[in-house]
């Protein structure tokens, strides 16, 4: 797999991270401030310790004074102590919880945004990237914060410190020292950028990968089935190597580069000691001076060499910054002022037009249908013909660009996200089960339910059969999606969930299309117990299925084709009529014998 170079972006600036980050941790953002300012004082007394040196040597080697002597020692001790204080106070921001608290409250506020979010925005994003902004740009933005920020400013800080100081004692040393920093913003400038495309890259590789191993995890039964696993899971490995390259190749871009940062920095600071060689021998330095900063050079050798890497990470943290903060970016459905709650159920589509962002045409064209409450209406069409869309706009998962979808009367755009999700319970085909109890799957649908009240609509539901199977009754964990299940199972599963939410309008989205005669037979009982006095919204494939429908839409490309009871549309010889004569002479083909040395004929 070719590995695509990252356009080279424009430095963010210091300040706008710093106000990135107060914003990601919220109410902490004071807190955060205040460790930083004592980390910032911790460098610069640290600095001011390392500068007693030089006063130090001069009372110990050049001019013997042990008043002298014991005053720079107690006040490089106080001065380090001090440093000491403000670091592990600084510090206690992870210590004492609120770097922990502040990452539970940022993941809480991205979860909060995932429920406001159009499910649209949601759908076009992998389980696994969700996972890693969730997760990894969550740790990468705070758990290393502290750390690599205080390694910056005893980098910048501490050193910038010491040159002051040692400005006292020899300003050529100090103003010499102080040119180490002007010198080291170009090496910045020339590396930042790098790092940032580079960290960028990588974390795109992330999150591509860790969405390859769910999805490969998830259908790790699929794999094995059809002799896809292991290193035969070409789209998993491809993700693997893809992540290797861009590993490789940023070592391979950045090693020489930072070799060379290193060396210049290293090289700058012996070149001061070398001035100081040749100034003691001309008789204008103490010698005292020069051990000192001999001793203050080797010191500051590593931290302002490395200093340029320490970026590196500072722009892996900028890249989870930008990501969550593009996650928290995207704008909620727009709700408009509440109006009356709806006192019907009848759901009217008023030509409503919709176009999925990545589509080139519209899924729904112009379409007005109104479905009267307490009774059955089915949608059909071929697949791609709009059936699932208009669902989706019913339950809000995003805004038609025309028209409007009402509720009794009331347009859905008025009726808070809560109220509309407790007017509509739907069971999908492809029913989805947490890892968690029965109990737990079913009681989701009303929190505040008894287990009595669960009892009673898993009974309704035609489960408790085969929960009494189950090691734990009630109280069994299902597995991953419920993989402890069969579909069948699942599905009553679901819908005994709608029967304990007891919503006023129900969604079934080709329940038993999958199912077995006598699951599906299980299955059509609890449905016929679910939808009693109910507004059923029914999509179906299976024409036999809907016969007894009220009502029945047909949809073509978007559009509504025809409408009318199953009667009336065989009657009218259009498209219905042709989908129906189709699915009734599917019934009647069967395989025919296979004469020796012959091939199998259909008839």
């Amino acid at each position: 797999m070719k590995v695509m170079n990252n356009p080279i972006r424009p430095i963010t600036p210091w300040r706008e991270t710093y106000r990135q980050l107060l914003r990601s941790v919220g109410s902490r953002g004071p807190a955060l401030r205040k460790s930083l300012i004592g980390l910032f004082l911790a460098a610069a007394l640290q600095g001011l310790a390392l500068g007693c040196i030089v006063p130090l040597f001069i009372a110990v080697l050049s001019r013997p004074d042990a008043d002298a002597a014991r005053f720079w020692l107690i006040a490089m001790s106080c001065l380090m102590i001090a440093a000491t204080v403000f670091r592990w106070r600084a510090q206690a921001f992870d210590y004492d919880g609120s770097m922990a608290e502040a990452t539970h409250d940022l993941r809480t506020l991205l979860g909060e945004q995932l429920r406001r979010m159009p499910l649209e925005a949601i759908q076009d994003k992998r389980a696994g990237e969700m996972n890693a902004t969730l997760l990894g740009n969550v740790d990468e933005n705070l758990n290393y914060t502290l750390l690599i920020l205080n390694l910056i400013l005893v980098a910048l800080v501490t050193p910038f410190a010491t040159a002051l100081f040692l400005m006292a004692f020899d300003w050529r040393l100090g103003i010499a020292l102080l040119l180490m920093f002007p010198a080291i913003v170009p090496l910045y400038r020339w590396r930042r950028p790098v790092f940032g495309a580079n960290m960028r890259l990588l974390a795109d590789a992330h999150e591509r990968t860790s969405a390859d191993i769910v999805e490969y995890t998830q259908g790790i039964s699929v794999l094995r089935a059809s002799c896809s696993a292991g290193l035969k899971a070409a789209r998993l490995q491809a993700g693997f190597e893809h992540l290797e390259q861009i590993q490789t190749l940023g070592h391979r871009k950045s090693s020489k580069p930072d070799i060379l940062v290193t060396s210049i920095v290293e090289v700058g600071l012996m070149l001061i000691f070398a001035l100081g060689v040749v100034w003691v021998l001309g008789g204008t330095l103490d010698i005292a001076i020069l051990a000192a900063v001999f001793v203050i050079v080797v010191r500051f050798a590593d931290p302002l060499a490395t200093f340029v890497v320490y970026t590196a990470i500072l722009e892996l943290i900028e890249a989870a910054l930008e990501r969550i903060e593009t996650m928290l970016a995207v704008p909620a459905l727009p709700q408009k002022p509440a109006a009356a709650r709806p006192e019907s159920h009848d759901v009217m589509f008023e030509r409503v037009t919709f176009r999925y962002v990545q589509a080139s045409t519209p899924s729904v064209t112009d379409f007005t249908a109104l479905l009267s409450a307490r009774s059955l209406t089915a949608l059909v069409g071929p697949s791609g013909s709009g059936k699932t869309t208009l669902t989706r706009l019913l339950l809000r998962h995003a805004d038609p660009q025309a028209g409007r979808v009402l509720i009794g009367g009331v347009d859905i755009r008025t009726i808070p996200p809560d109220e509309l999700n407790s007017l509509i319970s739907v069971v999908f085909q492809d029913v989805y089960l947490f890892d968690d109890t029965v109990l737990a799957n079913v009681r989701m649908a009303r929190p505040d339910a008894s287990e009595a009240e669960v009892e009673a609509a898993l009974r309704a539901a035609q489960c408790l059969e085969f929960i009494e199977r189950l090691p734990q009754g009630l109280n069994t964990p299902l597995g991953d999606i419920g993989g402890r299940l069969s579909g069948g199972e699942r599905q009553r599963i679901s819908i005994a969930r709608a029967l304990l939410k007891n919503a006023p309008i129900v969604i079934l989205d080709e329940p038993t299309a999958a199912l077995d005669t006598e699951s599906e037979l299980a299955v059509q009982r609890a449905i016929d117990t679910l939808v009693q006095d109910k507004t059923v919204i029914v999509i179906a494939h299976r024409l036999s299925t809907i016969v007894g429908a009220d009502r029945i839409l047909v949809m073509e490309e978007g559009r509504l084709a025809e409408t009318g009871s199953h009667r009336e549309l065989l009657a009218a010889g259009g498209r219905y009529r042709a989908m129906w004569d189709a699915q009734q002479s599917v019934k009647a083909w069967h395989v025919g014998a296979i004469p020796s040395g012959e091939q199998a004929t259909v008839s």
